[in-house]
């Protein structure tokens, strides 16, 4: 049987991906020129990125770019993009970056915004660490357009009800009818936020409120802050800026993980989409109250800290886990273990849908919990017809059941990751506790950046061996693109039925 995709299709949009991927090269290429560094690393991986793009355009056909195309383009997308960024890592030859896993490394936990890093020290050209924020950023650009304008329309784990709450009911008040013109609003939206939060972070360096900010910090944390990422240019994350600062990066890193389409609906004024959102409460009450009982625990454990630190730290980092940033101000890792389970719970929340965060996302656990209720309700009352609801309306139950399915795919994901991490590390006898190896592949595999151990806020991944480092590549690259796109590539019947 033939096969039945137009894969000509998917690698010539696949190119044309790649060809963007030159023009934001160019920044951190002036910024090379700038501060009198090797441009090399930037013009090598410009010429490359557009020589495979071009060659792959040439490959386009006249069939259509279908469901089935789109399941390709996002897989190969995503892992070429990170290739092809790991480019100026090696060239640029930088300590342990010049090698080429722990390059793939860094540019894939960039541009899946997970954050992991296995850096030991940050003593490199400006203008690659500026690289190292940069890809971040476009990751979170990316996955924002993925999920608005391909994954929602593929029905990929519940995805479709992405723009239940916040769309209208009237044609009037739908975002724009075109994916094209989709895409290009999320991305004034998502420019418009970032280019604030280098305002508002620059503002509080040049004030004096935050002297460390400076302009190249403030632009830096505003690309990871924005797009939920993680990575900082300082070795010391957050911790490295004063408290304003701190709560500056908490606000956007919680815009950032909020419903894009809600914040579109925000800047015309119709308040009234947010109180009625049950997402955005339910998002936000989870922050709250892991918030409150990390703080709790915290002042349980004895006084360290003045009152504010406390809040503050207690605070910011359950707002960088469940956001899945991965900012740090505090090395939780020193915390009790209650308080680092509580953080280890909220890796597993995530944000809001249509958002740039990572994880399993707060619309699918307020689903299941919709659908727990409803269950317990007609064991009890089995006549009774009671349809979940969210925004008033019925939800489908093919979705219901998608968001199950995810949900059950996302843990055994974490589970394998798990295996793999403590059987590789036994073997390299790397000194790993099981909960270690828990927090390192949840991290991974749900893109959440620190974890625990070794991998902690300041520690580095770089202490797993290089087979371990290769499995997490696969575990963010799979996690990030919601994990069906990879299975069903896998499915023979995809090629051929």
């Amino acid at each position: 049987m033939s096969v039945r995709v137009a894969w000509r299709r998917s690698l010539a949009f696949n190119g044309l991906v790649l060809q963007y991927l030159a023009i934001p090269l160019l920044f951190p290429l002036l910024l090379a020129i700038y501060y009198g560094e090797s441009t090399i690393p930037f013009v090598v991986t410009i010429a490359i990125t557009l020589g495979i793009g071009t060659g792959l355009t040439r490959l386009d056909s006249d069939e259509d770019l279908r469901s089935r195309e789109a399941f390709l383009l996002v897989a190969l997308a995503w892992l070429s993009v990170a290739i092809v960024g790991a480019i100026p890592f090696i060239i640029a030859d930088a300590g342990p970056l010049s090698q080429p896993v722990n390059a793939l490394f860094e540019s894939m936990s960039g541009l899946t915004t997970t954050g992991a890093t296995i850096l030991r020290t940050f003593e490199y050209p400006r203008s690659i660490m500026m690289w190292r924020q940069l890809i971040q950023w476009l990751g979170g650009l990316g996955i924002l357009v993925l999920a608005v304008a391909i994954l929602s329309r593929l029905s990929v784990g519940g995805a479709q009800l992405m723009e239940t709450e916040s769309r209208a009911r009237e044609h009037t008040d739908r975002l724009t009818p075109h994916i094209a013109d989709t895409a290009r609003l999320i991305g004034s939206l998502y420019l418009g936020l970032t280019l604030l939060a280098i305002v508002v972070l620059y503002g509080l360096g040049a004030s004096g409120i935050a002297p460390e900010m400076t302009l190249y910090n403030a632009i830096a944390h505003a690309f990871t802050s924005v797009g939920t990422a993680g990575f900082s240019p300082e070795p010391l994350s957050a911790a490295a800026f004063a408290p304003a600062a701190q709560y500056a990066l908490m606000v956007f890193m919680t815009l950032g993980s909020t419903n894009f389409v809600l914040l579109y609906f925000l800047l015309r004024g119709r308040f009234g989409r947010l109180r009625k959102s049950e997402e955005l409460r339910f998002y936000l009450g989870s922050i709250g109250v892991l918030a409150g009982l990390v703080v709790v625990i915290l002042f349980l454990a004895g006084p360290t800290d003045s009152i504010e630190a406390t809040i503050r730290h207690g605070l910011f980092n359950v707002v960088s886990i469940v956001t899945t940033t991965g900012y740090a101000n505090a090395d939780y890792t020193e915390w009790t273990a209650f308080a680092q389970f509580f953080l280890f719970v909220g890796m597993f929340l995530g944000g809001m849908a249509g958002s740039t965060t990572c994880s399993i996302k707060s619309l699918r656990w307020l689903m299941i919990l919709k659908s727990f209720r409803r269950d317990l309700f007609t064991a009890v009352h089995p006549e009774a017809i009671r349809p979940v609801r969210i925004a008033g309306d019925p939800v489908d139950e093919t979705a219901i059941r998608d968001i199950y399915g995810y949900v059950l795919l996302a843990i055994i994901g974490v589970v394998v990751t798990t295996t793999v991490i403590a059987v590789d590390g036994a073997r390299a006898d790397l000194s790993i506790t099981a909960f270690d190896a828990l927090g390192a592949a949840a991290s991974t595999f749900l893109n959440i950046g620190p974890a625990f151990g070794p991998a902690g806020p300041f520690g580095t991944y770089d202490v797993f061996p290089t087979t371990t480092k290769i499995a997490m590549v696969i575990a963010m690259w799979i996690g990030r693109i919601e994990i069906f796109p990879v299975l069903v590539l896998l499915s023979p019947a995809y090629w051929r039925s």
